[in-house]
């Protein structure tokens, strides 16, 4: 008897030669195929006249050109077959349909399965494109189905050449077979049932007919069932993961803390030279609050750029070493780790607070003196990169760790410095704001401090959209605000040179072409430093410094000035080919402005006309709100690209969407919550917990043991 996880090689229908085809669509196994589900339906319900459809096209032709067309649905007879024209690059197979109103002719490439299917006499029902050229009439490429087949909402698949829907769907059909044949042996596979009760109280359908639905439907109601169905167990079964993920390491802490501490009213509040704003201090309560408690803290420090994570940090190791423990933090880069130490020492020096920075450019007995310290206890707070975990990093006593931009640690470089207190509190920061859906995911029950307001005199920057056309009065409007005493960053995003080297219309800037064109010509005159990921860290150091000092004026930079710089002065920040970039890292590369008391200004320059790019484009212009741009990053992009889950290792989602299913979400979590409360282990639903498995097996983020 075939398994779902026997090769599709093993399905009628499914060569060698198309194997290879599914793999590019990473489709290997039966069960694989199965869950390739529909991206979209044909409405095949409503045909037209083969005239109705041809007039319409043609009309259409006149105003667009010959490509020009509209997709319609056809009743028509294959009247005659022509032979196929084998001699180009891709095989062209032609027909000729026909029905009372007129003749049209069907072409496929490359489609000889499809070429074949189509019977000479017999009547079908297609879908596709009709054009008009001077050829005649042609409908491309069609979908169709015999017309007493009852599936009137045909499936439309992501496919790839040389595989068309109607292969895709009948290579599907004949896969449903061995699932219908498979149910005794299919506990620990993807399709295997919820248990019966949740699925009877919460109206859903088995796994075999939702699956079976998805594919062949016979109505809306139908497909609204199974979309349904399968979404509520794929969105539940991820949050039962994500919960007993989370638990699993739930220990007693060996840094509970006390004594009472009031961050607004505390002597380190007031020792600041500004106020700290209303969310800064609810945000340090509620780490106090959780450091207090028997279990360790789980906190993430969520807030836009600029608006002072660090001082929450800051205070949160001030009540560790007022309790006698130490505190780590650890961040991506040298030169943000150099800015927090500078940062963290203005806030807690005067306290008597012992800072020390580890970085890995330092000579090893410059490390060993600063790790002396650290270990003796002589210093409570070390920050610095993955310099703190290698070999000879020891504490004294480490009660807090505090991960910045944590998405761009490795799981293994986290735990690892926790390991080095006894369960230590921990907190996140992150700067890249995620949306509410995909956070409640990706963090389910942790804990969560928003710092939704901006330091006051912060202005908003002014945000603009504009061609290549306007690059002459951007690079006036540059020199005008260094005259001002301002400075400025422009962001390319390519290192090296390309194929296309003219900046003056470039497909892809190149940062190193850049600087060399501009130094010696628009900015000949100021100094203009380049910035980029090849060069040596002490390069970079020494680049950063000199524009952070006000020595160069402009700096010209790929992303790698994304996260953590900060320069105040700098109030222009000019972005090419916004086009290859995403809306969340774009508005990361905005907040490296806006920082000081100067009005900034963000310049979006792209010259492509794609509906993506300008509505990246226009939300960029129409609000700064971090959140609300991640959450429309989320919905163009949609979950299985958004940063959140590759980067912290969720497996994807085949049917739920994060953006768009938010009823279901919720449903979900609560139905998650109330199981786990009565059962945490899951030892009466072994089921569930077998799902829970199969979904986070490819994960190396999050693999049960």
């Amino acid at each position: 008897m075939l398994k779902l996880t026997d090769s599709i090689k093993t399905i009628a229908g499914i060569s060698d030669k198309r194997a290879a085809l599914y793999k590019k669509l990473h489709i290997e196994t039966i069960g694989e195929l199965l869950s390739h589900y529909p991206r979209d339906y044909i409405d095949l319900s409503a045909p037209v006249l083969i005239a109705d459809a041809v007039l319409a096209a043609s009309k259409l032709g006149e105003l667009g050109g010959e490509n020009a067309g509209e997709f319609h649905t056809i009743h028509a007879t294959v009247s005659r077959k022509l032979p196929p024209f084998l001699n180009a690059r891709l095989p062209i197979y032609k027909l000729k349909l026909t029905d009372s109103s007129g003749e049209l002719t069907c072409t496929f490439f490359n489609a000889e399965y499809s070429y074949n299917r189509l019977i000479t006499g017999n009547d079908y029902v297609f879908y596709g494109k009709v054009t008009v050229n001077q050829y005649g009439a042609e409908i491309v490429s069609p979908v169709f189905i015999l017309p007493q087949d009852p599936n009137r909402l045909t499936a439309k698949y992501r496919a790839t050449a040389g595989l068309t829907h109607n292969i895709i769907s009948a290579n599907i059909k004949n896969a449903l077979e061995v699932l219908e044949n498979a149910q005794n042996d299919i506990a620990d596979e993807t399709f295997a049932d919820l248990p019966a009760k949740i699925r009877e109280n919460h109206g859903l359908l088995s796994a075999s007919e939702a699956v079976r639905t998805i594919h062949f439907p016979n109505s809306r109601e139908q497909l609204d069932s199974a979309k349904r169905s399968l979404i509520f167990k794929e969105l539940f079964t991820l949050q039962i993961g994500m919960s007993l993920i989370r638990s699993r390491n739930r220990k007693l802490t060996g840094a509970q803390m006390s004594g009472k501490f009031s961050f607004g009213a505390s002597s380190f509040a007031t020792s600041l030279p500004f106020t700290p704003t209303n969310a800064q201090i609810r945000a340090v309560d509620d780490c106090v609050r959780d450091m207090r408690k028997a279990v360790p803290m789980n906190r993430l420090l969520q807030g836009d750029v600029g608006s002072g994570k660090t001082l929450v940090a800051a205070a949160a190791a001030f009540y560790a070493h007022e309790n006698g423990f130490q505190t780590a933090i650890m961040v991506p880069t040298e030169i943000l780790a150099k800015q927090h130490y500078k940062t963290l020492c203005d806030f807690l020096a005067p306290h008597g607070i012992g800072v020390e920075l580890i970085v890995g450019a330092m000579k090893v007995a410059e490390k060993k003196e600063r790790w002396t310290k650290i270990k003796s206890g002589e210093v409570s707070v070390a920050v610095g990169t993955h310099a703190l975990i290698q070999k000879g990093s020891d504490f004294a006593n480490l009660g807090l760790v505090v991960t910045d931009e944590q998405h761009r640690f490795g799981v293994n470089q986290r735990s690892e410095l926790i390991s080095k207190g006894a369960n230590p509190h921990t907190l996140v920061m992150s700067a890249t704001p995620i949306p509410r859906t995909l956070g409640l995911i990706i963090y389910g029950d942790l804990d969560i401090s928003l710092l939704d307001e901006m330091p006051k005199g912060r202005l908003p920057i002014k945000t603009y959209g504009v061609d290549t056309t306007y690059r002459k009065r951007l690079y006036e409007f540059i020199r005008k605000e260094i005259a001002s005493g301002r400075q400025a960053y422009i962001v390319c995003p390519l290192i090296s040179e390309s194929a296309d080297t003219d900046i003056t219309a470039p497909s892809k800037a190149s940062a190193v072409k850049y600087y060399e064109t501009l130094t010696q010509s628009w900015f000949c005159d100021i100094p203009t430093g380049l910035l980029h990921g090849r060069m040596k860290q002490a390069e970079k150091d020494e680049v950063m410094g000199a524009f952070k000092s006000g020595e160069l004026k402009i700096l010209v930079s790929t992303t790698v000035i994304e996260v953590g710089v900060d320069v105040p002065n700098a109030t222009v920040m000019m972005i090419e080919n916004v086009e290859q970039f995403g809306l969340s890292q774009l508005h990361q590369l905005r907040g490296r402005v806006g920082r000081g008391e100067h009005q900034s200004h963000c310049i979006l320059v792209s010259d492509s006309k794609s509906t993506y790019t300008r509505e990246r484009v226009e939300t960029m212009v129409a609000t700064c709100d971090g959140f609300e741009i991640a959450g429309k990053d989320l919905e163009l992009r949609g979950p299985g690209d958004f940063f959140g889950q590759k980067q912290h290792g969720l497996p994807l989602l085949k049917i739920g969407d994060l953006a768009t299913d938010t009823a279901i979400l919720d449903e979900t979590r609560e139905l998650s919550r109330t199981i786990l409360e009565q059962d945490p282990t899951l030892a009466t639903y072994p089921e569930l917990r077998a799902l829970a498995d199969a979904l986070f097996k490819e994960s190396n983020e999050y693999g049960f043991n």
